[in-house]
C-alpha cells in the first residue's frame, strides 16, 4: 500500500494545476489534506504571524491521526515553523523546499552556490534560511513586483495565467543565474512554481529543485525506514 502524504494548506481560492502542491493528482500516491482557516498568503509570506503556530501544530497532529506518513505544507515560507512543527508530531515534518538548499550545497564543489527563486524576495529572511539550516547569504531572487503571478499567490486571486506564471518564473531564474554566476543548481521556495520546473531547466540548463522533488525522495526513504523497523 502507498504511504500517504499530509499537506497543512494555507487557506487560499487561486488555482492549483497539476505540479502544485495543493493538487493531489501532482502525486502518484494518495494525499490528505488540512486547511488552516484564515493563514492567508499575507499573514503567512509578509506578516510571517506567529499566531498560525498553533493551529498549523494542530493541524499537523490531525493529519498524523489520520495516519499521515509525513507532513509537509502548502507554502516555503512555513520554514519559520520548522522546529516546531517537526518536535510537535512522531512523523517527519518537511515545511519547505527551502530544507534542500543546504543539503544540496553541501554537494557541490567549492565556491558553488545553490540559489533560491521565491514569490517575494522581500519576505524572505536570513531567518527563514537558518531555521533550516541555509547560509544567511544564499542567493535569491523574487518574482518580479507587477507579475501577475506573484498577485494571484500573494493577493489569493481567483484567476491563475499559467503562462504569465511560467513566464515570470523563468525570468526570476535567469536573472538569479545572470546575477550570480556561481549558482549551481536552483531550489524554488514556492509550491506553486513546480509546474514550471521543466522550464525553469530548459532555460538555465541547472538542475531545478522544489517541494515535490523533496517529497517523492524522502516520503520513499521514511517508509522504507519504519518498514525496516517494523
Amino acid at each position: 500500500m502507498s504511504a500517504t502524504l499530509g499537506v497543512v494548506m494555507l487557506d487560499t481560492r487561486f488555482p492549483r494545476p497539476r505540479g502544485d502542491i495543493g493538487n493531489a493528482q501532482t502525486f502518484a500516491f494518495p494525499v490528505h489534506y488540512r486547511t488552516v482557516a484564515s493563514a492567508s498568503p499575507r499573514r503567512v509570506v509578509i506578516e510571517r504571524d506567529p499566531a498560525l503556530l498553533a493551529p498549523f501544530i494542530d493541524a499537523a497532529r490531525a493529519l498524523e491521526r489520520e495516519g499521515v506518513a509525513a507532513v509537509t505544507t502548502s507554502c516555503g515560507f512555513l520554514a519559520l515553523f520548522q522546529r516546531e512543527m517537526a518536535a510537535a508530531v512522531a512523523v517527519p515534518v518537511w515545511t519547505s523546499s527551502l530544507l534542500l538548499v543546504a543539503e544540496i550545497e553541501a554537494a557541490l564543489r567549492d565556491g558553488r552556490r545553490v540559489g533560491i527563486v521565491t514569490a517575494d524576495a522581500p519576505s524572505l529572511t536570513a531567518g527563514h534560511l537558518r531555521a533550516v539550516g541555509a547560509r544567511a547569504d544564499t542567493p535569491c531572487e523574487g518574482l518580479a513586483l507587477d507579475s501577475r503571478f506573484r498577485a494571484t499567490v500573494l493577493e489569493d486571486r481567483h484567476e491563475l495565467d499559467v503562462g504569465e506564471a511560467e513566464r515570470a518564473t523563468v525570468a526570476a531564474a535567469e536573472r538569479l543565474v545572470a546575477r550570480h554566476p556561481e549558482v549551481a543548481a536552483i531550489v524554488l521556495e514556492c509550491t506553486n512554481m513546480p509546474p514550471y520546473a521543466d522550464a525553469v531547466r530548459a532555460a538555465t540548463g541547472l538542475p531545478v529543485h522544489d517541494l515535490t522533488t523533496l517529497v517523492r525522495a524522502r516520503l520513499g526513504a521514511a517508509t522504507s525506514a519504519e518498514a525496516r523497523h517494523e
